[in-house]
């Protein structure tokens, strides 16, 4: 008998229709049926993946009072908070302590020696990097944290002149993206107030029209400098559309960058064959390489060689071959590598070769082909929830595949920390943003259907128990 697998599906019409479709084949009468999730999970060709990475049990996750009464403390908890920070691959421990036992023994002498002598540290994990953000090796490099890389992005691609200085950025953007933005303009004698132009929803509206951005870009373009957004926003989950925004960024003469912190990992990204010009991310959310870990840079390719672009230097941007003779005169390396200012932290370089060993398993492609269709289940429950109480709560992210990525944001009527403890207390972990927004993110490599369904049968139980308890509300 032939295995059924999840097909490859783009579009919302599509993806519900094989959901409904699947449910009357199978002879389930609702989605909410636990043996239509076992199903799906049974025919998720990534379902493995799950078991290379610790899913918390609930004992160790929350304290004995802070467990919820019926809730069984030996569960694997349900995680659903990729989009802040991502679980720990099992093989990461052994790779941290192999490079401890290494200093312990050999001290300096790891540079050199070993499985990954620690001078060329940026040579195990460049490529899988780049290959996860659609790249080229010789245009990212592993480096510093994300706000780190934010500025020496800005400070190479934000060249200010008396005609063409702003910055147009989304509303709303991360409040660290905003913090660069207005310091480095600041840093050219210049006003954030007169410099930045904010892209915004239509009134009434959480989310961007790609349209809107297009006709503000061909508005205003002759006076910006930089177009620069996030890739994925970090509130409402929403995927921008990071061709379209450089292709006409470029045809205005602007350069064109991103914070790809909530993107890399959790979509498929093509920023080479794009032109985006340079792009910044960190590795512990959907990168799984653990809390503070170290980012990723990307500038493209046909600035690889323009040795003359003004950027910000350290030593280890100077060739590899020649660094350690100590030279006065800096010889750069091309591509990313020359953006880069000191030798990288190894252990965190070895927390994130503990997750990309697991990327280098499967593809991106391959990630959100699942991730389209978990998503897509998470949604018909979620609606299913607000078509018995519609006042309870919205989804806010895009209903549109090509608008998002894995992460949906939940908005409710009421307080959502009350809604994130009754889940929490019940093993089911999500985030806050701001007082009414839950943040809901099924990550492709170890949620399961399953863990989706065990979520939206605990917010609905949450739904009916603070209906009942007014007062909590």
């Amino acid at each position: 008998m032939a295995q059924h697998l999840l097909p490859n599906l783009k579009t919302r019409d599509s993806l519900r229709g094989y959901l409904k479709g699947l449910a009357l084949e199978i002879g389930v009468r609702s989605l909410t049926d636990p043996q239509f999730a076992e199903e799906l999970d049974r025919r998720d060709e990534l379902a493995k993946f799950r078991d290379e990475f610790h899913v918390p049990v609930i004992s160790e996750l929350l304290s004995e009072d802070e467990i919820a009464g019926g809730v069984d403390p030996q569960e694997k908890c349900v995680y659903l908070n990729g989009c802040s920070l991502g679980l720990q691959p099992k093989e990461t421990q052994k790779l941290v302590d192999d490079e401890l036992e290494k200093w312990r023994k050999r001290g300096i002498r790891g540079h050199y020696l070993g499985e990954h002598p620690w001078y060329p540290i940026e040579d195990d994990v460049v490529a899988t990097s780049a290959n996860l953000v659609g790249a080229m090796p010789l245009e990212v490099a592993i480096m510093n944290s994300l706000t780190v890389n934010i500025h020496l992005g800005l400070a190479a691609f934000y060249k200010p002149t008396t005609e063409r200085f702003k910055i147009l950025m989304e509303s709303e953007p991360f409040p660290s993206d905003k913090y660069a933005v207005e310091s480095q303009i600041r840093w050219h004698g210049l006003d954030p107030l007169t410099t930045i132009l904010y892209a915004c929803p239509r009134e009434g509206e959480k989310i961007w029209h790609t349209e809107d951005i297009v006709k503000m870009i061909e508005e205003e373009g002759d006076s910006i400098a930089l177009v620069y957004f996030s890739g994925v926003h970090y509130t409402t989950g929403h995927l921008f559309d990071i061709q379209r925004i450089t292709e006409v960024a470029h045809l205005k003469g602007c350069y064109a960058g991103f914070d790809l912190a909530h993107a890399a990992g959790n979509i498929e990204l093509h920023l080479h064959d794009w032109k985006v010009d340079f792009a910044c991310w960190c590795t512990y959310k959907y990168i799984n390489s653990g809390p503070g870990s170290i980012a990723g840079f990307f500038v493209h390719e046909k600035f690889a060689y323009q040795f003359d672009h003004p950027r910000l230097t350290g030593w280890w941007s100077h060739n590899r071959d020649s660094r350690l003779s100590m030279p006065g005169e800096l010889d750069l390396q091309p591509g990313a590598a020359g953006f880069q200012l000191s030798n990288p932290p190894v252990l965190q370089m070895m927390c994130l070769l503990g997750s990309l060993n697991v990327f280098k398993k499967t593809s991106m492609a391959q990630l959100t082909k699942k991730s389209r269709i978990l998503t897509t289940y998470l949604e018909l429950l979620l609606e299913d929830i607000i078509a018995k109480e519609s006042t309870f709560m919205r989804i806010v992210t895009s209903s549109d595949p090509a608008e998002r990525g894995c992460h949906l944001t939940l908005e409710f009527e009421h307080s959502a920390g009350l809604v994130q403890k009754y889940l929490r207390d019940r093993g089911i972990m999500t985030d806050t943003r701001g007082a009414n927004g839950l943040r809901v993110a099924p990550v492709p490599l170890y949620n399961t259907f399953v863990d989706v369904l065990r979520f939206c049968n605990a917010l609905a139980h949450c739904r009916s128990h603070l209906l009942k308890d007014k007062n909590k509300l």
